[in-house]
């Protein structure tokens, strides 16, 4: 009988998911622990798009789409400038193809490549998603399959307190229920996927004070626990300064407007009716741009096509049917309807039109291809928020958690999504759309890669 409970923990149950299912198929008997009782609309897994960038598969074969990891790779380090930890990255574009092939074929996940708008930053259409773009479908699928795997046992709620480790390598876990009582499991692999810190404000004001104060729209329980128990353990930490922001949460409904009513042609102005910056930089990046207008807020303006092809997205669905949106047959009305002067929004939205039809330089030097706005309109006010942190602890390109003193494994120690260093480099910027799932679901793939077959 071994002298393990388990093969291996895995604490979180969002994108720590991926590497359960991978490693129970490879032989291991596998505990997933999440703090969070209500994890299946809790996590940030559960809040997301449902963007999985993957470059060179199958669906990109099929929509002559051409994509290599190593152009995703450069897309990556032109989205950073350079910053961004090549290796990992490296080992995350090579292993997206592979990843999503095997979420198709082995956990039947029904994908699609999205390919009617693309995410500023990719070079080509990439992203895999499934219908409904939205992350609590996409979690459901992976619990479920969780769930009937008989090498797996899911506990919630229960929270990872330590990490033990014994002549250098880890030995078992502790962990506790809300009524306090602590359990300890002999484990010789422990995945941290407990996301990021952007649940602990005092962190965010310590590395990203910037967005101090700004909504946070992720999981409850992303308080920094990974970098608590690994730093415990001597592991390096970087880019704790970087993050996801968003600049497109709904003020009334706090649901996610969505990136895509922007890269259709929609237009944001601040309280006073103005544009201030060009709307195709990132939503990760205008965040800060939003937080630092007056009071904090903003709106969308979009029309009635932009609408339309905007009801792929849940999100969008949802801010809809909340009556966040609000219309008007032209944009005198609409300005009434906001409450933003008159003839500053007339004069943005047509400079803006003349713009997209090429009569004149963008004012705030926006150069996609889009057409002008054109009635009946709508508005949806927003506010910007952090969704997640990209930076954490220090691993390699298996996942493993690094040391600070010398850059050496902790044997057994992995981590995976904001609970890891991340590809997104430093700040805001540098964040790519689809790359917190990419290092979620990356990461925790590359871990199970590592472990291998059981002996």
């Amino acid at each position: 009988m071994s002298e393990f409970d388990f093969d291996l923990a895995v604490a979180g149950a969002g994108g720590g998911l991926i590497a359960a299912l991978r490693a129970a198929e490879l032989g291991h008997n596998v505990v997933v622990i999440d703090a969070d009782e209500q994890f299946l609309r809790g996590n940030n897994t559960s809040m997301c798009t449902a963007m999985i960038p993957a470059a060179g598969t199958r669906w990109q074969e099929e929509a002559a789409v051409e994509d290599t990891p190593g152009r995703f790779l450069e897309d990556i380090e032109r989205k950073t400038e350079g910053s961004a930890d090549q290796r990992l990255a490296d080992a995350l574009t090579r292993a997206s193809a592979p990843m999503v092939t095997w979420m198709a074929d082995t956990l039947e996940l029904p994908l699609e490549l999205v390919t009617d708008f693309r995410y500023p930053g990719h070079s080509a259409d990439r992203c895999h998603t499934i219908t409904g773009r939205h992350g609590s479908t996409l979690l459901a699928h992976l619990v479920e399959r969780v769930r009937r795997h008989d090498r797996i046992e899911l506990i919630t709620p229960m929270t990872l307190q330590e990490v033990e480790v014994t002549g250098g390598a880890v030995s078992g876990l502790v962990a506790s229920t809300p009524d306090g009582a602590r359990d300890r499991l002999a484990v010789p692999a422990v995945l941290l996927a407990t996301n990021g810190y952007g649940g602990a404000p005092e962190l965010v004001k310590q590395w990203i004070p910037e967005m101090a104060g700004v909504h946070y729209h992720g999981g409850f329980y992303s308080r920094g626990d990974a970098l608590r128990i690994g730093t415990a353990l001597g592991a390096g930490t970087a880019y704790l300064d970087a993050y996801q922001g968003h600049a497109a949460l709904s003020a009334s409904s706090q649901t996610l407007v969505g990136w895509a009513t922007v890269l259709h042609g929609g237009l944001i102005v601040n309280a006073d009716g103005r544009r201030f910056a060009d709307e195709t930089t990132g939503y990760s990046e205008f965040a800060a741009l939003l937080a630092a207008q007056p009071d904090q807020t903003g709106w969308i303006i979009i029309d009635e096509r932009i609408e339309q092809q905007c009801l792929a997205f849940t999100d969008f669905r949802q801010v809809a049917e909340s009556g966040a949106l609000l219309r008007a047959d032209d944009l005198a009305a609409l300005a009434e309807r906001i409450r933003v002067p008159v003839d500053t929004l007339i004069d943005e939205v047509e400079a803006a039109g003349r713009a997209a039809r090429g009569e004149e330089e963008d004012r705030q030097g926006r150069s996609d291809e889009r057409r002008p706005l054109n009635g009946p309109f709508a508005a949806v006010r927003i506010v910007p928020a952090l969704f997640h942190t990209q930076g954490g602890l220090v691993v390699d390109e298996h996942a493993r958690v690094l040391t600070q003193k010398d850059q050496t494994p902790i044997p057994g120690l992995y981590a995976s999504g904001g609970a890891a260093s991340g590809i997104s480099g430093h700040g805001a910027a540098g964040y790519l759309a689809g790359n917190g799932l990419l290092t979620a679901f990356g990461l925790a793939w590359l871990t199970a890669e590592h472990l291998g077959p059981r002996a």
